[in-house]
């Protein structure tokens, strides 16, 4: 059921799973692929593109978990639970960065933006090159004038013909060295001097242009110029600067799903980031056992129920069952089973239902529920659609 992990990063475990404003949040890309190659955990992408900020169809990290997926996690021992804003204040506040630390991370953020606005104006740099190019032939220095602008044009060199035939005499466009400037200055100087140009030919004739041909501005001149902007960096992460909170050792002769939080005097943790189990609903137990069988699970809202079951990963499978967890001697309404069971044939999907069953009256007991254990399920599905 579970997909191929042959390009599975390999993450060290156990896994911090940062919680903040009651929501279980994931950050890290390597991490996410993990859980979801070999623990079946997939969550749900939260996070806004920056290629495209206006729509709400394709989503980035952070993967914000159930709070399921978080205590199964964790009784697993693959995560523990971090309080990012506890974290945070005990990194920045309690221990504080030193001045070294401070200045050694504003120089890592500075030349991140400098490299960002490198790779901004590298790039615009490349559409003018290729824009120009596809107007008008290959462009090398874009800065640089072409030769042939420099040249006379077809209109004067068509009357210099006419004249040269006339007078049977020929001046060749050659100088001293071949600079092209050159010759196109001294022949320009020669028909002035005759009176062979007419007046808009003139024009291209004053003394200041004629004598003092156009000087081409060197590499070294060009490359000197204003310095780029410095993007301002956000950082995405804060490790580092900060050190990530130490894992809770696990109870040895408890449950594994019972932390063993060290304690100070006071009987508060000594590392006061690190949260307990992560509180889960009633539907806990059958969340379990859906997974123990191989199952996939996402959020319902789409289809009105608490969890949706894919046989394996839901790139490549569709939702077998919709599933909602109940207590035992949970009482429902009727109308809402054929509600469900209808709903799940209409989609071609199982109607799920499960809970802890309790056996010769006795309760069932926490450890069975946690554990997913003695679950018991139900499949509806409705004939005659």
């Amino acid at each position: 059921m579970s997909s191929s992990t042959t390009d599975v990063p390999n993450i060290p475990e156990p896994i911090a799973i940062f919680k903040l404003a009651g929501r279980y949040l994931l950050y890290d890309v390597d991490t996410i692929t993990c859980l979801r190659a070999k623990h079946n955990v997939m969550g749900v992408l939260t996070g806004q593109l920056p290629q495209a900020p206006q729509q709400n169809v394709f989503s980035g990290i952070p993967l914000e978990l159930m709070p399921e997926e978080a205590r199964l996690l964790c009784e697993k021992g693959v995560g523990y639970v971090v309080d990012d804003v506890k974290a945070h204040k005990q990194g920045f506040l309690d221990r504080g960065l030193s001045e070294e630390e401070r200045k050694v991370f504003r120089e890592t953020l500075r030349r991140q933006g400098q490299a960002a606005a490198c790779r901004v104006e590298e790039k615009a740099m490349d559409k003018k090159k290729a824009a120009l190019s596809k107007a008008g032939g290959n462009v090398g220095d874009w800065n640089d004038l072409p030769e042939d602008m420099l040249r006379p044009t077809s209109r004067a060199s068509g009357k210099k013909g006419k004249k040269k035939g006339r007078s049977g005499t020929t001046t060749p466009p050659e100088s001293i060295g071949g600079d092209p400037l050159d010759a196109a200055g001294s022949n320009i100087n020669e028909h002035a001097a005759n009176g062979d140009l007419d007046e808009s030919e003139s024009l291209f004739a004053q003394p200041s242009q004629v004598n003092t041909p156009p000087r081409r501005v060197p590499p070294a001149a060009q490359s000197t110029g204003p310095p780029l902007p410095t993007f301002h960096v956000t950082p995405t992460t804060s490790y580092p600067p900060l050190t990530a909170a130490t894992p809770p050792p696990r109870s040895s002769t408890g449950s594994p799903s019972t932390p063993a939080l060290e304690l100070n005097d006071l009987g508060d943790p000594l590392d006061a980031s690190v949260s307990e189990l992560p509180e889960v609903p009633p539907s806990y137990p059958l969340f379990k056992h859906m997974h123990s069988r191989g199952y996939f699970q996402a959020p319902g809202i789409r289809f009105g129920c608490q969890y949706m079951a894919y046989p394996g990963d839901p790139l490549r499978f569709h939702s077998h069952f919709l599933c909602n967890g109940m207590d035992w001697d949970q009482e429902f309404d009727l109308l809402d089973l054929v509600g469900g069971g209808r709903l799940g044939t209409g989609v071609k999907k199982g109607y799920l239902i499960g809970g802890v069953e309790k056996k010769d009256g006795l309760d069932s007991t926490d450890e069975a529920e946690s554990n997913g254990e003695g679950v018991r399920t139900f499949c509806v599905e409705w004939g005659g659609m």
